[in-house]
């Protein structure tokens, strides 16, 4: 599988570091230098951070708020963590965009399809922040849907483990690891790698999705030249 534009999809807690919360600076560079390795492979990337190092909705619902209150407070968190992204991204001499799907003009480009692609096109890096705009909706299904829309070859997910386990590795020393799953067996297994619509849209559409560490230095590189430890979910050949 030759793969020339690949979407990352990195958890805002990724950003943390071994900060209780907010954004580390030296593992927003470390995620920056892994974006580099792989632009600098000719391969187009494009973006996708999570909020949940600075406000995750679904807590702030349990806790008595609006649901959706909580997760336009997200939203917002997300475009946070893909201007610092940005930042990290631009000090090493790589262009940047960000696109967000709420509009906030001042400080980035709505979200326009076509825009994304010609960005990617001319090499520059897209970063999709504010989900899919919408309520209910995680930055798992965001990752998929704009991973959908630019035609990537596959859907890169970093977590803290090096692909897809049947339980917590952290907490369950004995727990299996899979190389290679369905799509339908996520589903059905309900292993919490991403969300059920997140899943289904890259089913429908065909992306592979790949699970790997972004603790190991160069794995992002190592993963998209097919290398490298990772859980891969895809169709049955």
């Amino acid at each position: 599988m030759h793969i020339d534009r690949v979407l990352l999809k990195i958890s805002g807690e990724a950003l943390m570091g071994e900060k209780p919360y907010g954004l580390d600076p030296a593992m927003v560079d470390r995620v920056a230098d892994e974006i580099k390795s792989v632009h600098e492979l000719g391969v187009e990337v494009c973006l996708v951070i999570g909020g949940g190092n600075i406000f995750r909705g679904i807590s702030a619902a349990a806790n008595g708020m609006e649901r959706s209150t909580g997760d336009y407070m997200g939203m917002l968190a997300t475009v946070m963590n893909a201007m610092a992204m940005q930042s990290a991204l631009e000090a090493k001499g790589i262009q940047t965009r960000v696109q967000s799907a709420l509009p906030i003009s001042a400080v980035c480009e709505p979200y326009i399809r076509r825009r994304a692609v010609r960005h990617m096109e001319k090499k520059r890096i897209v970063i999709f922040a504010a989900g899919t705009g919408n309520p209910y909706f995680t930055t798992d299904t965001a990752a998929a849907l704009r991973a959908s829309e630019m035609g990537c070859k596959a859907l890169l997910k970093a977590t803290k483990v090096d692909g897809v386990y049947d339980a917590d590795p952290e907490t369950h020393p004995n727990a299996k690891r899979f190389d290679e799953l369905t799509y339908l067996d996520v589903l059905s297994k309900d292993l919490k790698v991403m969300d059920a619509p997140a899943i289904s849209l890259a089913r429908e559409n065909g992306i592979p999705i790949l699970i790997f560490s972004i603790h190991k230095t160069g794995a992002f590189a190592e993963v998209v030249n097919g290398r490298g430890r990772f859980t891969i979910i895809r169709e049955e050949d």
